[in-house]
């Protein structure tokens, strides 16, 4: 069966959200080539790397739908890593909640504002009221 084996990140000011992706998750970026594009190692183990590639056209309105597929990225605290989104300049698209025998997810965006997801691990994770 076929799986996601890269992702790119759109960015209308790539050395921003170069530092927001460093500053947040620690990942790691290497500027490919000549041409404007930089690959992502996102860490050892399981999940996959991507690229960061300068944004062609508008970026996403602020209140429109998602066009486009949501990374979720796995994180070892919610809470902790809400805040380093803040400092970062990211926001909150959409605050902790459980997601019942998996984990707490939240919706952020970057400083491009596209939207990503982080999932903490947590088979307690209550079913919402």
């Amino acid at each position: 069966m076929p799986r996601p084996i890269h992702f790119e990140i759109h960015a209308a000011d790539p050395e921003r959200a170069v530092a927001f992706y460093t500053a947040v998750f620690g990942w790691k970026f290497e500027r490919w080539g000549e041409v404007p594009y930089w690959m992502i190692s996102t860490g050892d183990g399981e999940g996959i790397d991507g690229g960061l590639v300068p944004r062609q056209g508008p970026p996403p309105a602020d209140s429109g739908p998602v066009h486009g597929f949501v990374n979720t990225i796995d994180v070892a605290d919610v809470d902790h890593t809400l805040g380093e989104v803040a400092r970062a300049g990211g926001t909150l698209a959409l605050p902790k909640q459980p997601v019942p025998g998996v984990g707490w997810l939240a919706y952020c965006k970057d400083t491009e504002g596209n939207i990503f997801g982080m999932l903490q691990a947590d088979e307690n994770a209550p079913v919402p009221d």
